[in-house]
């Protein structure tokens, strides 16, 4: 029976140098678009990495889009998901004609409230001196989803929003939208952009594919419990956003 790993990227199978004990053997893993390393495995890191590609096909379900998901320097070889779920790469790298325009039709709707939290956002950041400005993440000229980030790095003014402006607005008007939360990130997604609704559907198409499969799901933040719920068995790696809320709770 064929086995399939369903994989978030960044703090799972990589993360930032600052995230990574100093005594570790750093090798570069995801670059900046000026080819500089911003992300790096450690040799834990790369030890499951090389047991999961015997055993399983690796399939990435990222919240990066297509162009940051490209300067991955791991190779895959079968499906890709990004942008939360936005957009599913058929294994040639080429999009999901009909998972694209079911999304593009999703987000269209959405669009009023993705402007609506981004503009909100940025009249709080400069009536408070805050600084930065929130953003629209789109792809293949679809928006998904507004994200903010602090330019000095910090935690405070992204609590700050979020309690201020995001949590009210979604408890009213944006109803329809949820926070997703970890690290320099604080984005708003409209509920019908979700990892999870990707890998049911890949899953699908995979048994088409292959008959019957088993599937893993492995990820590190609140949000990608639900896309690892879809799978067969869970994967958390220790130390992450989702192992404290979980395992370490216990």
């Amino acid at each position: 029976m064929k086995k399939f790993l369903f994989v978030d990227l960044d703090d799972t199978l990589f993360q930032s140098s600052g995230k990574c004990g100093p005594e570790e053997e750093l090798h570069p893993a995801a670059f900046l678009k000026d080819g500089v390393a911003c992300s790096y495995t450690t040799a834990r890191q790369r030890a499951f990495l090389a047991m999961a590609q015997r055993e399983m096909t690796l399939i990435p379900a990222t919240a990066r889009n297509r162009d940051a998901f490209g300067r991955v320097g791991i190779t895959f070889s079968d499906y890709v998901i990004v942008d939360y779920g936005g957009v599913v790469l058929a294994p040639g790298g080429e999009p999901d004609e009909f998972w694209l325009a079911k999304m593009r039709a999703a987000m269209a709707a959405a669009l009023p409230g993705l402007e609506r939290i981004r503009d909100l956002i940025d009249a709080y950041a400069e009536s408070s001196g805050l600084g930065g400005k929130a953003r629209i993440i789109e792809d293949y000229g679809v928006p998904f989803y507004v994200v903010r980030k602090d330019p000095e790095k910090r935690s405070e003014p992204l609590e700050q929003i979020e309690r201020e402006v995001v949590a009210p607005w979604i408890a009213g008007e944006g109803r329809e939208f949820f926070i997703h939360r970890n690290g320099n990130n604080l984005a708003i997604l409209p509920k019908t952009l979700n990892k999870a609704h990707a890998v049911e559907y890949v899953r699908a198409r995979l048994t088409e594919e292959h008959g019957q499969i088993v599937t893993f799901g492995m990820g590190d933040s609140a949000s990608d419990a639900r896309f690892m719920s879809a799978c067969d068995y869970a994967i958390v790696p220790s130390g992450t956003q989702l192992a404290k809320m979980t395992v370490a709770a216990l």
